[in-house]
């Protein structure tokens, strides 16, 4: 079957890509690996020893640095509904997040130990239908959210994916309500066209403000 004009003009601009080109040389599992290094640098969001959940992990990149970035008496917990290879330093679960069971399964993994950084790259398959997908993306988040609120330290962090459209004005205005601080990031290895963006959520609940 030929490739559509639209998917032979995404291979080309993913190829010809240079985050994507300096993530097979330097062994990242894909150019998301970037977005997350330059919120670290910036942000440093992540120390030594910490424990770390990565939701929607898959392939990879993000696990990996976050390994990197918290050493081996941290803990790593990545989940995402596709199989992924995992690391020596991380434990792995593949499940649907949308599901109960899943939830339950990061916490048997938990242990009943506090999480100092939530990630989470989670976007739903993509329909083509802008407000279907949007409203999917927006329940995403808010999955992610209540599961943060559950397991964060009170200086916790939670930094999840979004996309600019309706219901996120909406979702933003909620959590700089219930939360200490709240950044909106647009990191450069996230491609300019894209509605993608990056929220950044510090004193879940208001609880303790963070350092």
């Amino acid at each position: 079957m030929a490739r559509s004009k639209s998917s032979t003009q995404w291979l080309k601009e993913h190829f010809s890509d240079p985050y994507v080109k300096k993530a097979q040389q330097e062994g990242w599992r894909s150019r998301a690996a970037y977005k997350l290094l330059e919120i670290h640098k910036k942000y440093r969001i992540f120390k030594p020893g910490m424990t770390v959940v990565d939701l929607g992990a898959a392939p990879g990149s993000w696990m990996q640095v976050a390994v990197s970035l918290i050493g081996g008496k941290g803990q790593i917990i990545a989940m995402d509904i596709l199989p992924m290879d995992g690391l020596a330093d991380a434990t792995v679960i593949q499940g649907d997040f949308t599901e109960a069971a899943v939830h339950q399964q990061l916490l048997q993994a938990l242990n009943g130990k506090a999480v100092d950084v939530v990630l989470s790259d989670i976007a739903p398959n993509m329909s083509g239908n802008k407000s279907a997908d949007q409203l999917k993306m927006i329940y995403l988040l808010e999955l992610a959210y209540d599961f943060a609120r559950k397991v964060l330290t009170p200086k916790g962090v939670f930094l999840m994916k979004a996309f600019y459209g309706e219901g996120f004005d909406v979702f933003l205005r909620m959590l700089k309500q219930e939360c200490v601080e709240v950044k909106i990031i647009k990191p450069d290895a996230s491609r300019s066209r894209s509605a993608e963006c990056y929220v950044l959520v510090q004193g879940v609940n208001k609880r303790e403000k963070p350092l």
